[in-house]
C-alpha cells in the first residue's frame, strides 16, 4: 500500500500556515538552503553559543564574567559586582538595552529574531541540523512522517530525540551555570539529586521545556508566544530595512519562457521558510527576517540566468523605487533614548564599582536621646566586602565641630571575602556644644587598598528654640 506523504501548503494572508483547517497542527519540513546569508547567519550563531558557553567560565575580578550569585545576594556583570542596594544600577541598562533595540528594529527590522535570537539560535543551528542529521532532508522527512512505525522509523526518531534530550540538558546546565558557578554546579552533579533539590528541578523542568519547545512547539513560539513580532508593526515604518520580495521586477509569476516577470513561481522559497510563509504576499508578522528566502532565490535565479535580488533585504519605499531614508524622527528618538540610558548605566556602574560599600541607616525609634549632659544619634552601618579577599574597615568624623565624638563602630572592623557585617554607630554631642542640627561627613577607611568612602548625614537634637521639644 503506498505511503500518503503530506503535501506543502501554500500560504495565504487569511491563515497561518501552520495550523490546518480543522485547527489541527501543520508540521513544517523546512527544506536547507546555502548561501551567503545562511554562512554569515551560522558563523554568527556559532559565536553567540561559543560566548553563551564561555562565559560562565572566563574569570573577571575573580568571579565569573556574568554571574548571578544569588545565594551570596552578588551579581557579577563583567568585573563590575553589584548587591542588592545596587540593583537600581541595573534599570538604566536594562533601559539603554531595551531602546537600543528598538533602533535596530526601526533601522533593520526584526534581524534581532533571525541572527540574535537565543530561541532562533538554538532551533535554526542545533536542532535542526540534528534533524536533518537523523531524519534527512524536508522530502524525506515528510515520507518517514506518513510512514508506518517501523523498526526504521522508530530508530531514526529515537536517535533524534536522544540527541535533542542531551543537547537540552547540556543547556539547561550551562544556563544553571549562571546562578550557581561552575565549579558549584560539578559538586551539584557529583551529589544526589534530593541534596541540591532546588537546583536539581530547576535543572529537569528546563530540560523538558527546552526539549519539548525544539523537539515539537518550534516555529509556533514565534509565530504564537513571542510578543516582539507583535511590537514589530509599532517600531517599524516603510523605511525600515526587512526582507522583501520585488513585486514590479517578478510579477507577473509563471514558468520560465512564459511569464513576463523574474519569479517563475518554483516555491523555493516557500519551502525554506522557517514559519512557512510566502514572502511574496508582502511583509508579515510571522517573518523572521532569517534571509533563508533570499538565498534560495538568489540560488534559482543565478540557475535560470536571471539577475539576483528578487527577494532581498531592503525597505518597503525601496522595493516600490522610492528614495530610502535612513535618518528619521523614530531612528534619532530611539538613538538618544538608547544612549541616555547606556551613559546613565556607565555612570552609575562605574561609580557603584567599587570593591567596598559602606550604608548607613538611622536605627530605628526615636531621632536622638538626650540627658542633661549628652545627645546621641544612633545609627546602623552595614559594611560590604565585594572582594574575594578579608577587608578591613574604620570610622571617623571629618570635621566635626569641637567635642562630637564617635562610637560603637570606630574600633577596626574585618569582612570577610565577599561578606557583610553589621554594626552599630553612635555620634555623641556634649550639651554644652550643641548649637542645633547640623550635617556631619564620617569616613569609612577601607584596606587593602586605602580605599576612603564618605557619607554625609544629619545630626538631630532638641530644638534650642523652644526646649520643651
Amino acid at each position: 500500500m503506498p505511503v500518503q506523504v503530506q503535501k506543502q501548503k501554500r500560504p495565504n494572508l487569511d491563515s497561518v500556515t501552520t495550523i490546518n483547517q480543522d485547527g489541527s497542527r501543520f508540521f513544517l519540513h523546512t527544506a536547507d538552503v546555502s548561501g551567503k546569508w545562511t554562512t554569515a547567519r551560522r558563523v554568527f550563531g556559532a559565536a553567540l553559543i561559543a560566548v553563551y558557553i564561555a562565559l560562565p567560565w572566563i574569570p573577571v575580578n575573580g568571579s565569573p564574567a556574568l554571574f548571578f550569585d544569588v545565594e551570596q545576594r552578588r551579581f557579577h556583570v563583567f568585573g563590575l559586582t553589584l548587591v542588592p542596594q545596587d540593583l537600581w544600577v541595573m534599570f538604566f541598562g536594562v533601559t539603554g538595552l531595551g531602546f537600543t533595540l528598538f533602533f535596530v528594529t526601526a533601522l533593520l527590522g526584526r534581524l534581532w529574531c533571525g541572527w540574535a535570537c537565543p530561541y532562533t539560535v538554538f532551533l535554526d543551528h542545533v536542532f535542526r541540523r540534528i534533524e536533518r542529521l537523523a531524519e534527512g532532508d524536508a522530502v524525506a522527512r515528510r515520507k518517514l512522517d506518513a510512514a508506518p512505525w517501523a523498526a526504521g522509523k522508530i530508530t531514526r526518531r529515537g536517535v533524534k530525540h536522544l540527541l535533542y534530550a542531551i543537547c537540552a540538558t547540556l543547556i539547561a546546565h550551562i544556563f544553571l551555570s549562571y546562578f550557581v558557578s561552575i565549579p558549584r554546579l560539578y559538586e551539584h552533579m557529583h551529589e544526589g539529586p534530593l541534596a541540591h533539590a532546588t537546583s536539581f528541578g530547576i535543572v529537569v523542568f528546563l530540560t523538558l521545556a527546552l526539549w519539548f519547545c525544539f523537539g515539537w512547539f518550534r516555529e509556533q513560539f514565534c509565530v504564537i508566544m513571542c510578543p516582539y513580532g507583535r511590537l514589530q508593526s509599532a517600531l517599524t515604518d516603510d523605511d525600515t530595512i526587512n526582507v522583501g520580495y520585488d513585486e514590479k521586477r517578478g510579477e507577473p509569476r509563471g514558468a520560465k519562457g512564459k511569464a513576463t516577470g523574474d519569479c517563475i513561481d518554483c516555491r523555493r522559497c516557500v519551502n525554506v521558510c522557517p514559519t512557512g510563509i510566502d514572502i511574496r504576499n508582502g511583509l508579515q508578522l510571522e517573518c523572521i527576517g532569517c534571509a533563508a528566502c533570499i538565498d534560495a532565490c538568489d540560488d534559482i535565479m543565478t540557475k535560470v540566468g536571471r539577475p539576483k535580488g528578487l527577494v532581498r533585504y531592503d525597505s518597503l519605499n525601496g522595493l516600490t523605487g522610492k528614495k530610502r531614508r535612513f535618518i528619521r524622527p523614530r531612528v534619532i528618538a530611539y538613538t538618544v533614548l538608547g544612549a541616555m540610558g547606556l551613559l546613565a548605566f556607565s555612570i552609575a556602574g562605574w561609580r557603584q564599582a567599587r570593591p567596598f560599600t559602606a550604608d548607613f541607616t538611622r536605627m530605628r525609634g526615636q531621632p536622638f536621646y538626650a540627658d542633661a549632659t549628652a545627645i546621641r544619634n544612633h545609627y546602623q552601618v552595614r559594611f560590604h566586602n565585594k572582594r574575594n579577599q578579608p577587608a578591613r574597615f574604620t570610622l571617623h568624623l571629618a570635621d566635626a565641630p569641637t567635642g562630637y565624638t564617635l562610637s560603637g563602630a570606630d574600633a577596626e572592623v574585618e569582612v570577610p571575602p565577599r561578606g557583610e557585617i553589621t554594626r552599630p554607630a553612635i555620634v555623641v554631642a556634649p550639651v554644652s556644644e550643641y548649637r542645633g542640627a547640623t550635617d556631619l561627613r564620617i569616613e569609612v577607611r577601607a584596606q587593602p587598598g586605602d580605599v576612603v568612602l564618605r557619607h554625609e548625614m544629619r545630626f538631630l537634637g532638641p530644638d534650642l528654640q523652644n526646649p520643651q521639644n
